[in-house]
Order: structure tokens, then sequence, then C-alpha cells
């Protein structure tokens, strides 16, 4: 078994690793940690949520940072809000026993002002989301002009919510950057023109084999029936596993609120998030998930991005996503840190054919429940 000392990680950081749980290294770290860490390079890496990325490119990007120099020499991207937090609040925990490094995060939906201010204190790395980082720049409240390493993280999901146009002013900004670091669960045509126009020609490429893109502590189920049946299936599974908590998917907003009503109606502490909430709502649903005071998360698909919640035993896929890179996005919100989870997916007969398609496309197998 190889450790993350192997890999070249300093003691430094991996007693902070030790402490959070996080022992063996993922084949994503695997591949990506010693190449970062002993060459000055571009790199594409594609590998799914929750493969243990945040590590991947953190350590690497630590190791990079000059604590003495009170200047921002780190800048990593993220789609949303939540991502951007949890990969500031991982990098904080990793820093436990080395100099301060100290990480900001700067995210729309927040009032700027704070933000502004807080980038007054000596900062290191800005966790950023691609609109937000525009606006401070445009104040002038954030200097890239010492940024070294730059990191794209779910680039796929920033070109979905459309931040093609910032995405590229932003690597423009920082031209003069020495590496370019992109992360990507999937590889459309607008990340190859990302990757064409600017990382350079030689830049490394690394892929986890798709028979690793699907976290294997994941149990994929089914169960066959009727639309109509779908609702008391549900609440038969909740009442056999009355202490555990997870997220259960819709394909719409109407469609997510409406199964949130029922739940309450039923007596199951839930809440929806969708596309559409306010930042402060959003927050407002999250932290009472988080809490636990919540124990069902209803979701939509885009609305579940860098949600990371420790502790959720199971997904369930009420609807079938439009596609097969969200059910990998759908799952891996179960089975974090090395823990089991199930997915469990509700379909029609006329569905089966969808399920069969993720086995071959993502290799996976699913078992078929009653």
């Amino acid at each position: 078994m190889s450790t993350f000392k192997d890999l070249g990680i300093a003691e430094k950081f991996t007693k902070g690793l030790t402490e959070m749980g996080i022992i063996e290294p993922t084949p994503i770290q695997l591949q990506v940690i010693p190449m970062l860490l002993h060459e000055v390079t571009d790199m594409v890496g594609q590998a799914q949520t929750g493969t243990g990325k945040t590590a991947a490119f953190g350590l690497p990007l630590l190791h990079r940072i000059d604590p003495k120099k009170k200047v921002v020499q780190g800048l990593v991207l993220c789609p949303t809000r939540e991502l951007g937090q949890q990969v500031a609040k991982q990098l904080f925990k990793f820093t436990k026993y080395s100099d301060k490094v100290f990480t900001e995060a700067v995210y729309g939906g927040a009032k700027i002002e704070m933000q502004i201010k807080n980038l007054t204190r000596p900062t290191h790395i800005i966790v950023a989301t691609p609109g937000r980082l525009i606006d401070l720049v445009n104040r002038k409240a954030v200097d890239l002009s010492q940024v070294k390493t730059i990191i794209m993280d779910e680039a796929d999901e920033m070109l979905s919510l459309g931040f093609k146009k910032e995405l590229d002013q932003i690597l423009s900004f920082v031209a003069s950057a020495e590496e370019r670091w992109l992360f990507s669960a999937t590889m459309p045509h607008g990340i190859k023109e990302i990757v064409n126009n600017h990382l350079s020609s030689d830049a490394a490429r690394i892929s986890v084999s798709s028979k690793n893109q699907v976290n294997k502590n994941i149990e994929h189920q089914y169960i066959i029936c009727e639309e109509n049946e779908k609702l008391h299936l549900l609440m038969e599974m909740l009442r056999n596993v009355p202490n555990e908590r997870g997220i259960i998917f819709c394909k719409t907003k109407v469609a997510a609120q409406k199964l949130t009503k029922q739940l309450i109606a039923k007596n199951v502490p839930a809440d929806t998030i969708n596309g559409d909430l306010r930042q402060l709502e959003r927050d407002k649903v999250m932290r009472a998930f988080k809490n636990e005071s919540l124990r069902i998360l209803v979701a939509t698909d885009l609305a579940a991005r860098g949600i990371d919640v420790q502790g959720l035993t199971f997904v369930v896929h009420y609807q079938l996503p439009d596609q097969d890179e969200y059910y990998t996005h759908r799952s891996g919100r179960t089975a974090r840190a090395g823990k089991r989870g199930i997915s469990l997916c509700l379909v029609t007969s006329t569905e089966l054919k969808v399920l069969k398609y993720y086995e071959k496309s993502l290799g996976i197998a699913f078992n078929q429940l009653k």
C-alpha cells in the first residue's frame, strides 16, 4: 500500500491528513501527486467527483506556497459557492501542522464588501467562483500578478453554468502563471477549447480509468415500479433505515418541491434546494442539513453541485438524470471519505435500458431489490 509519504508529501501535511482519516491515496492522487510535486507543468486530469481531487491538487499546491511571501500565489476556480468553501476548508485542515498558509474563499451571493475587507489580510491562496473573482479584479481588490499556479476544479461544471467567457478572461489575467491544472469529470468541446487556448501543447494528461470513475464503495441498486408507487416505496425504505440520512434527486424543480411537501406531510424532516433559490435561502437549508436537523435533502442536479456533507449513507434517484455523468455526480454524494453507501434508482420497466447503458458506460453493476 502506498502512503502519502511515499508519494513525497511532507510530514507537516501528512500529520494533518492522518488526523482527518485520509491514509491511503486514491487512484487520482497516486497518479497526480508525484508528478505535480516534482515537475512544473500544465496538466489535464479527468476524474469524477468524490475521487479525492482536492488533495490531489491541494497538497502539491501547498508545497508550492512560500508562507513568508504575503502575496497571492495560488488560485483555485470552482463552479459553486459550496465547492469553493469545501476546498478552502480542506486546504485549511491540511495545514494544521505546517507554517500558516492563508486561504480566502470568495463567491457570489455574499457581501462583496466583506470579501474585499478579508482580502486586505495576508492571503496566499484564493478559492473563487469565476464571476465574483472578475468583480474583485475589476474593483482592484485583488492582485493576481504573483499567481504561479492556477487550478480549475470541475471545469465542465463551470462551463455548464455558463462561465466560459469568465474562464477565458481569468486565464488571460494570469497569463504569466507558471502552471495551469484543469480537473474535469467529462471533456466536452468547450473544455477542449480551453485546454487548446490556455494550456501548453505538451500539458500532462491523466485520466482515472472509467472503472475507477464511480466510487467502488457505492452499491448500486434498483427497484422496478410504476410512477405512482414511488412515494410508497421511498417511505418504506426510509422506515427501514430510521437513523440514516441522504439526498433524493429529481429532474426538475417542480418535482423536487412536490416531493418535499409529500415527505413533510408524512413527518419526514426534509427540505429542497434548486437553482432558483436565493443564496441566503440555500445557505439556510444547507446549514440545517449539515447540523442534522434535516434528515432528507431533495435536490435537482445543478443545485447539488459541490455539496459535501459527511455521513450520508444513501442517494435515491427518484427520477433518473438526463446524462450518465449526472448519475456519477449524484452517487458521489454518498460513500465519501472511504465509507460505504447506497445509490438506489426507482425505475419504471421502460427505464431499465438506461440502467443497462450506465452499467456499460460507467463500468458498474446494479442489483435488483424486490
